[in-house]
């Protein structure tokens, strides 16, 4: 058997009725040409037929029930794995369009996993239009997130269209261990005593930087001239109430070099044009319901934590928080406000060793989690309105099974407290977005995708180059290193 860490136990400790705390990914693919009437049937059956499950795929919980949950989690080899449970073949009603593959996602992503199997399903769909297929994999966040999602999806795929007979998902796992899942061994007197020694050496190193972080974060929370974003000084809105278990999840696609060339001209980082679009969006949806608050709006921002050469799955993420600036009118003042937030944010995250990361992001996300054990999230103020997040996926077309994967979406979770999520993940030249919120508490959620798109038109006209006009100038500032977000 093998311990959960703190950070991924934390994800199965949240687990309830309402919010299941599994994430997920849409791959729309393009059948080949003369793709046979059986290709995807006999595409689920070799998956279907696979002999060799590997980690994370093959874990389960050791234990069922409240002890393998929430008081001792710990996972185990499951030898006897039911892929026939796991792998499902569906088919949309014709025409499939984005709608319908839309409403089915939904419906796919609000049902919960089995604790009792291995915590991950696999949906291969059939019947979307214009000659294409969908496969829709949801994994447990105790498992993985998004940067070591991406990077599984990656090992399955290949940049050959002529590859076949390609290994499943499931046969292909990571070079090491699991992130975080330390082997439990025999403990002995001196092995305890070393490992106490070294973990006491680590923590009082660390300590001033993260009682020094810590109280950069208190003062900016009781004074409003800061720039850094701290939690719990978001608004109560609209967003932040009590969730249900059905689910609502809509996608937009841009180019990325659109965006790229956009924050180039605004001199902005890409996660800093994200924010932008996302906060006017949401600005649109609220004024339009009469709900935006007078306070602006506040987004939680996974930032990856993961060395480059770890190629493990489980949680390896801190939290930035930043301004969306919703309480701002005019678009260019908006972008600005967020410019400055999320580089004060970066620089606050970046003066913190590595190792003290996960002491940092525990401390600061523990009343979060409190809320949410305790049944008190969405009942009081929350630690941020919004998650946002922005992964880096692959930059070349994939392929899979001579299948060319067209375009990847992020489907993600959300709780009490947080009734959207937004996630954005990068393929070939294109950012996509997943929006995934509550279906009671965000009727009409799919606008957020239209209003995303024209924020981005009505920034690009702001910023258009005028031949009778120079444009507005905008403040010259000192871009930060760019921190890569999960």
């Amino acid at each position: 058997m093998k311990r959960v860490n703190i950070l991924d136990a934390a994800w199965l400790a949240v687990e309830s009725d309402d919010t299941p705390m599994h994430v997920g990914n849409l791959h729309i693919y393009s059948l080949p040409e003369g793709a046979p009437e059986t290709f995807l049937r006999d595409l689920v059956q070799r998956m279907k037929d696979t002999n060799e499950v590997v980690p994370p795929w093959n874990l389960k919980l050791a234990y069922s029930g409240l002890l393998g949950r929430t008081i001792a989690p710990s996972w185990k080899i499951d030898k006897d794995i039911d892929l026939d449970y796991h792998v499902r073949h569906s088919a949309l009603p014709k025409p499939g369009g984005e709608r319908e593959l839309g409403v089915l996602v939904s419906r796919l992503h609000s049902n919960h996993l089995d604790f009792k199997r291995p915590l991950w399903e696999c949906h291969i769909i059939e019947g979307l239009e214009n000659n294409r297929f969908a496969m829709y994999t949801k994994m447990h966040h105790s498992l993985i997130d998004g940067i070591s999602g991406v990077r599984l999806t990656q090992k399955i795929l290949s940049k050959d269209p002529n590859a076949k007979n390609m290994l499943a998902p499931w046969s292909i796992g990571p070079k090491r261990k699991p992130h975080g899942l330390a082997e439990d061994h025999v403990p002995t007197v001196q092995g305890a005593a070393l490992q106490a020694i070294d973990s006491l050496r680590q923590q009082a190193s660390t300590l001033p930087k993260l009682l020094s972080a810590l109280g950069r974060l208190t003062y900016s929370a009781s004074h409003n001239g800061s720039h850094l974003a701290a939690p719990f000084v978001g608004p109560q809105s609209v967003l932040n109430k009590r969730v249900t278990a059905q689910r609502r999840f809509a996608t937009q696609q841009y180019q990325l070099d659109r965006l790229k060339n956009l924050a180039h001209q605004v001199d902005a980082s890409l996660n800093d044009i994200v924010l932008y679009l996302c906060g006017s969006a949401l600005r649109r949806f609220l004024l339009e319901r009469d709900s935006l608050p007078n306070q602006a709006l506040t987004a939680g921002i996974p930032v990856n934590i993961r060395p480059a050469d770890d190629d493990g799955t489980g949680t390896a993420i801190s939290f930035m928080i930043a301004s969306l600036a919703t309480d701002i009118d005019d678009p260019e003042e908006r972008l600005e406000v967020i410019k400055d937030s999320t580089r004060t944010a970066k620089e606050h995250l970046q003066s913190l060793p590595r190792q003290a990361l996960n002491q940092y992001t525990m401390l600061m996300m523990s009343p979060y989690i409190l809320q949410l054990m305790t049944g008190l999230g969405g009942r009081m103020r929350p630690a941020f309105n919004i998650t946002i997040s922005n992964v880096p996926g692959p930059e070349e077309e994939l392929y899979f099974e001579g299948a060319k994967l067209e375009a990847m979406y992020p489907v993600s979770l959300i709780a009490h407290g947080g009734a959207l999520n937004i996630t954005c993940l990068s393929y070939a030249g294109s950012l996509t977005f997943g929006y995934t919120g509550c279906r009671d508490t965000l009727p009409s959620m799919q606008r957020l995708a239209v209003y995303t798109g024209e924020a981005l038109e009505e920034l690009e006209q702001l910023f258009k180059p005028a031949k009778a006009k120079p444009k507005r100038a905008i403040r010259s500032r000192k871009t930060s290193k760019k921190a890569e977000t999960a």
